[in-house]
């Protein structure tokens, strides 16, 4: 249910329910934003989004309702995933664990997302076919999005990483760390190769964090994610056409400085062409 204090909503509606996952051996919360009225069910985008939990704190709701009501995105439905607490271990890289190992659960977090979330989801809503299915995430969550749309861009066409955790690294900082190989999404994209048709979506903020490991004068949060574009680029992605990339200089690394730039995030990914003149 929406808090007492968000505004009434006109076009969407929330539903919360729970999904046990076999993989994951737990259930699973989910906030299901959907349009209350679709008269083709092929039109409508599929969004999957990590950290459902932080989503009702920005508040998600109101806002999507605001840019759908105002014709200024496409039909979207929108499924918050909430996390517990093995997050850590569930939303790393599947297939590359972390030098603490961190990320040992990630591949069944992307079990449950590909071979029950996705088609549980299509079967509750009726939807045997969605327009396109997209990914988002923040800080961690973030990280998770990005690498189960890069393993598979069948599936995935649009990706949003808000702060994302791409510092995930093989070695330890103080263990024979080196920046150009050991940052482990930088290493599966620059070995990936070009999927036509996938876009990407990155937000940071000056106030994400303090730290700066090469002593160049920008936060790593930064570093990571303009190398991280960099890698994309030398596969054949271009910008602004396949990658967007928002940086706030007031942002953090919290809801607020997330719920912000969500709009521009769906816009981005879902705006809708304003009307065309007509002559008079």
């Amino acid at each position: 249910m929406l808090a007492a204090s968000e505004p009434a909503l006109i076009h969407y509606v929330v539903e919360k329910f729970e999904l046990f996952s076999e993989y994951l051996d737990r259930t699973v919360l989910l906030d299901a934003y959907l349009p209350s009225s679709i008269s083709d069910p092929a039109s409508i985008n599929l969004l999957l989004i990590n950290d459902g939990q932080d989503l009702p704190k920005m508040p998600f709701a109101p806002m999507l309702d605001k840019l759908y009501a105002a014709g200024e995105i496409e039909p979207i439905l929108a499924v918050g995933m909430y996390c517990n607490d093995d997050r850590r271990l569930e939303y790393g890289t599947a297939d590359m664990l972390d030098f603490l190992n961190r990320g040992s659960r990630a591949k069944y977090h992307r079990k449950f997302v590909m071979r029950e979330l996705i088609p549980f989801l299509k079967k509750r809503y009726l939807l045997p076919k969605v327009k396109e299915i997209s990914f988002a995430g923040f800080s961690l969550g973030g990280l998770s999005a990005l690498d189960i749309a890069w393993k598979h861009p069948e599936t995935f066409t649009k990706v949003g990483v808000f702060s994302g955790s791409l510092w995930w690294r093989l070695k330890d900082l103080h263990k024979g760390y080196h920046e150009a190989t050991d940052r482990i999404m930088h290493k599966l994209v620059r070995e990936g190769s070009y999927a036509k048709g996938m876009r990407f979506f990155f937000q940071t903020g000056n106030q994400d964090e303090t730290m700066d490991r090469n002593n160049n004068g920008i936060i790593d949060s930064i570093d990571d994610t303009l190398d991280l574009m960099a890698e994309l680029k030398a596969l054949g992605y271009k910008a602004p056409d396949d990658i967007e990339y928002l940086e706030l200089a007031d942002g953090r690394h919290d809801v607020p400085t997330w719920g912000r730039a969500f709009p521009q995030f769906l816009t981005w990914g879902w705006g809708t062409p304003p009307p065309s003149d007509q002559a008079l």
